[in-house]
């Protein structure tokens, strides 16, 4: 088969549902993160339990549990439907669901060690000088833990790049419009296309690799900070 005929769509939809995946976390799961970090209250295992069992559930009951929580019959679905127009399932948008729900836990857990981890005698320095909580965690907090973050959101958003199971439950495999690059490689394979199954295993094979470098790279400490250690 010539080259010409693999189908680069699936990429560009990766790419897209991957970065505004890797957004969504980045803003709601730093704040979930500092919460279980910074907060105690009643509940705060359960939640993180919560949080963590994405991690351990087959991606086929997390795809069921999408599917009863955004389908058309249920209120955020019909909401969701009275807003745009549209159901949400089926779509490259629930495609983005599935990939949040595929990769903010591994963020968030990882974001509380990183928080944790922030030397709190800035933070105390900071509320002594009449810094507001809000103030200190965007000026003192978030600098400090910048480089842990970072390293975060480049696994998020490579293992947002590769979600299969629960995208197809809940946005299917439609050629052009739901067709991720990941199901891409499933159906090349199931349609028996090998030289596009090969071409798009390498494509997310290097891509995961720089991402995984990249986080290497952002999780090591400064210079500074091991000559000070």
């Amino acid at each position: 088969m010539p080259a010409a005929s693999i189908e680069w769509f699936p990429l560009w939809l990766s790419l897209r549902v991957a970065s505004l995946a890797t957004i969504l976390i980045l803003t709601f799961g730093t704040f979930v993160a500092y919460f279980l970090s910074h907060k105690n209250f009643r509940g705060k295992e359960a939640l993180d339990s919560l949080i963590t069992l994405p991690l351990v559930l087959p991606p086929t009951v997390l795809g069921y549990y999408l599917l009863v929580l955004v389908g058309r019959n249920s209120v955020f679905g019909h909401l969701y439907e009275s807003a745009f127009g549209q159901p949400l399932v089926f779509t490259w948008q629930a495609a983005v669901v599935a990939a949040v729900l595929h990769s903010a836990p591994i963020y968030v857990k990882g974001a509380r060690t990183v928080l944790e981890g922030v030397d709190y005698r800035f933070e105390w320095v900071a509320h002594s000088l009449g810094a507001s909580e809000w103030r200190t965690f965007l000026r003192i907090t978030l600098p400090l833990a910048w480089r842990g973050l970072s390293s975060l959101a480049s696994l998020c958003f490579a293992r947002s790049l590769g979600d299969f199971g629960i995208t197809m439950m809940v946005a299917g495999n439609i050629p052009g419009q739901t067709q991720t690059l990941s199901v891409a490689i499933f159906d090349a394979v199931e349609s028996g296309n090998g030289q596009a199954a090969r071409m798009l295993v390498l494509v997310i094979s290097v891509t995961a690799l720089v991402l995984l470098w990249a986080a290497a790279r952002l999780s090591r400490p400064t210079a500074r900070a091991s000559h000070t250690a």
